[in-house]
């Protein structure tokens, strides 16, 4: 299995002279920035270039080519190393980018497949049970979603889908389950 590799990532917190728990000497800190990854939702702990001052929400290029701003990435963190300024930027941000992509998540409706012979994808998405999944591959036959408000209105009494796919990302990160469908994929 190959592992998702990010280009962007987004900057949830600067800590300029690193973590306040890092007890070396000033001298030795390096200032950390802890990002999420624009595409796989991949939480990285990165080190920013000499001089930058880098704000929450700012992009940042991490792939391959000529970085401007970050020198190198640590590698990823848990959601259970995030600053609380992480924690409380990472919602918004999730929910930002399920609206940004909101072609991306109705496709997941569109084409989501069964895990096994008694779970479906569709299933593992908080509060959609046997019922909702079984109306939605119903209406899906009929004419693919073309977006959360059509979902909204074509399946009774379900969720809401843009809420369910950001509590959804938000319990990956925090890896509450073994099965990924939006985290790292």
């Amino acid at each position: 299995m190959r592992t998702a590799k990010e280009e962007i990532a987004i900057v949830l917190d600067f800590l300029p002279n690193g973590y306040p728990f890092d007890k070396r000497p000033m001298h030795q800190k390096t200032p950390i920035v802890q990002g999420m990854g624009k595409d796989h939702f991949i939480l990285l702990e990165l080190v920013p270039k000499k001089g930058e001052f880098l704000q929450p929400n700012q992009e940042v290029y991490i792939g391959d080519g000529k970085r401007e701003q970050i020198h190198h990435i640590i590698g990823r963190i848990p959601s259970s190393r995030l600053t609380q300024t992480a924690k409380m930027s990472l919602n918004e941000i999730v929910k930002e980018l399920v609206l940004k992509n909101e072609t991306r998540f109705v496709d997941f409706f569109n084409k989501a497949n069964p895990i096994n012979t008694r779970r479906h994808q569709i299933e593992l998405l908080p509060g959609i049970g046997k019922k909702h999944m079984i109306e939605i591959l119903e209406e899906r036959k009929d004419k693919p979603f073309e977006s959360f408000d059509d979902i909204k209105n074509r399946i009774r009494l379900l969720p809401d889908p843009e809420k369910v796919i950001i509590k959804r990302i938000l319990m990956e990160l925090d890896e509450e389950d073994k099965h990924k469908i939006f985290v790292g994929s």
